[in-house]
């Protein structure tokens, strides 16, 4: 499928390093994002008053002000507002699948904090989120289902979330071999 089949199918992806998108304000590729999906599943679009009533209250999520809106997407945002934006995209748009490519890269720890609680509280019985990673710091504000450890593509183990504290104190090759 291409990517924006995949999008409007319900697939989310959350890049480690977000591209910027000059010319394109946040509030209308959020907007047209979200009324691809919605009509693609037969739902009525948002006008532009239904939809800025929607994204105030999903804004408070990640923390940001709605001056985020009017700016283009990512650009001059830093590390941190990249990642809120977009787990602010992935709550909007209530994909049934998102994978988060080291969403934990770059973030300070405040951001960190609001990041883990966008995911935790976005996070339901109806849709799985594959949340990729390489330290256990994220781990310390969001508790996994499961824990993977893929090497050269291929899972290799198989546990809870001790499996990433196990991770975090004797590394991969030890716990590789456990």
């Amino acid at each position: 499928m291409e990517p924006d089949e995949r999008a409007r199918a319900g697939i989310f992806l959350a890049f480690q390093y977000p591209v910027e998108i000059p010319g394109v304000s946040n509030a209308d590729f959020l907007r047209i994002a979200l009324n691809a999906r919605r009509k693609f599943q037969g739902l009525i679009e948002f006008s532009p008053l239904e939809f800025f009533q929607l994204i105030t209250d999903k804004i408070k999520l990640v923390g940001m002000k709605e001056s985020f809106l009017n700016r283009n997407v990512n650009e001059g945002f830093s590390g941190g507002e990249k990642k809120r934006n977009e787990i602010l995209q992935m709550a909007l748009l209530e994909s049934e699948l998102s994978i988060l490519d080291e969403t934990d890269s770059g973030l300070d720890i405040d951001a960190l904090k609001v990041v883990a609680k966008g995911i935790s509280t976005l996070a339901k019985a109806t849709n799985s989120i594959v949340l990729i990673t390489h330290y256990q710091r994220l781990l310390d504000y969001i508790t996994p289902d499961f824990v993977h450890i893929m090497s050269e593509g291929i899972i290799v183990k198989t546990g809870g979330v001790t499996l990433a504290q196990e991770l975090e104190k004797y590394g991969y090759n030890e716990v590789q071999q456990i």
